[in-house]
């Protein structure tokens, strides 16, 4: 059970603390509610840009880094396709350092055309090393949109091509700031040895000042059921050819998305699981195969891909999944395998919550579901499935014409 308490500014700006004093630490976590979901189909990686450009410098801090390093802190952030997220860690005593430090940014970019050139280049350089130049680095790039034709979903964070970034030009840089990073689109999670009192005083001050606005209001495209299988095939100089089967599941809010990851985890979680013991240990079809979720907050996928053992067809490969799967749908999942990726997921919840910045991130990303009490209900919503919920989530994720089948071919 996480305890904390919230506030929000008069600016809009949703405010968390936890207390926890067993720790001289503290965490300033900062989500903002855009992701590369929110992008302009002509102008995408725009989220994962600011990602690298609000590091570059504020107005009044030209280094984001050497004030915090200066007190013992630390810091990252990432992008998704819902969320940018940035964060630190610091000693408690410095507290007020992490406040400056982010309100600051949040207040005002350093915009300039030599910051831009330079992150501009680091985000290509990115795109070409991690997507293009690496092994099964294009993957997404390929089944994404495949499995999604009119969403948002259907492009990477990094972005459709190079040339977005490339071209990306001040203008459209400043736009997507005063769009998307303001108060009113922010969550701030303030996490360890903190009281509500200080940290109430600390947002006031430093955030309280900043400019609110009307809130982003998100109209996206909503993705059509789909109605036929589809499938691709490209090849690429890697060492073993893989398949990847994506299937449209219900939302990270959705009711039914609970039981649809833990179908998952039956499916293809280590080496127990069904895929595995199947297709690696006793048909020796695949090198490696799994079973995962993509947990967005809008309708996401379940993929299941694996690597193929040299001189296995990939249509071999994709009918020995094709049967494991109807069999799967075809009658109930045991109530012990059930019980035990329960456990499992119950598990990965506990240890996770021993870190504190864990549980920053997790208090955000309830907040931003709509309510941060969310945050400890995770428990109860994976006791609460049950046999027939996992044979009806089955029945109605794993069809044939709900699946998007990628063939990766080993050349």
């Amino acid at each position: 059970m996480i305890s904390f308490q919230e506030f929000t500014l008069d600016n809009g700006l949703r405010c968390i603390v936890h207390e926890d004093f067993s720790t001289p630490m503290a965490v300033l976590n900062v989500m903002y509610d855009v992701g590369s979901r929110d992008e302009d189909a002509e102008h995408t990686g725009f989220a994962h840009l600011f990602e690298h450009l609000m590091f570059s410098g504020s107005v009044n801090i030209p280094s984001y880094d050497e004030p915090l390093q200066r007190v013992g802190g630390e810091n990252n952030a990432f992008t998704s396709s819902d969320v940018t997220n940035y964060y630190l860690s610091l000693p408690a005593a410095n507290l007020e350092t992490g406040f400056w430090l982010e309100s600051d940014r949040m207040l005002n970019l350093a915009f300039s055309e030599n910051g831009l050139e330079v992150q501009r280049k680091v985000v290509v350089e990115e795109f070409k090393q991690s997507y293009l130049n690496q092994p099964y680095g294009d993957v997404w790039l390929k089944l994404k949109p495949l499995a999604y034709q009119t969403h948002p979903y259907q492009w990477n964070t990094i972005g459709k091509e190079i040339s977005h970034i490339e071209n990306a030009v001040m203008d459209d840089v400043r736009g997507f700031f005063r769009k998307h990073y303001a108060p009113q689109n922010a969550i701030l999670v303030v996490a360890g040895a903190v009281s509500e009192a200080e940290v109430r005083r600390l947002a006031e001050k430093w955030f309280g000042p900043i400019p609110g606005g009307p809130a982003y209001q998100r109209q996206l495209p909503t993705e059509p059921a789909q109605q036929e299988p589809r499938h691709l095939r490209t090849s690429a100089p890697v060492p073993l050819s893989a398949l990847y089967k994506a299937y449209h599941m219900p939302a990270r809010s959705d009711e039914g998305y609970h039981a649809v990851d833990l179908l998952s985890d039956v499916l293809g979680r280590g080496k127990s699981a069904r895929l595995h013991q199947r297709l690696v240990k006793e048909l020796a079809l695949f090198n490696n195969i799994s079973a995962s979720l993509t947990g967005s907050l809008d309708p996401g996928l379940l993929v299941i891909s694996g690597k193929l053992n040299a001189g296995v067809a990939l249509e071999a490969a994709d009918a020995a999944v094709e049967a494991i799967v109807a069999e799967f749908t075809a009658q109930d999942v045991d109530a012990q395998e059930l019980e035990k990726v329960k456990n499992q997921a119950e598990s990965s919840l506990v240890f996770g919550e021993i870190d504190l910045l864990n549980r920053a991130l997790n208090l955000a990303y309830s907040k931003l579901q709509g309510d941060a009490h969310l945050v400890n209900d995770e428990s109860r919503r994976i006791q609460a499935v049950t046999v027939a919920d996992v044979r009806t989530a089955a029945e109605s994720i794993l069809r044939p014409e709900n699946c998007s089948t990628l063939y990766y071919e080993a050349v």
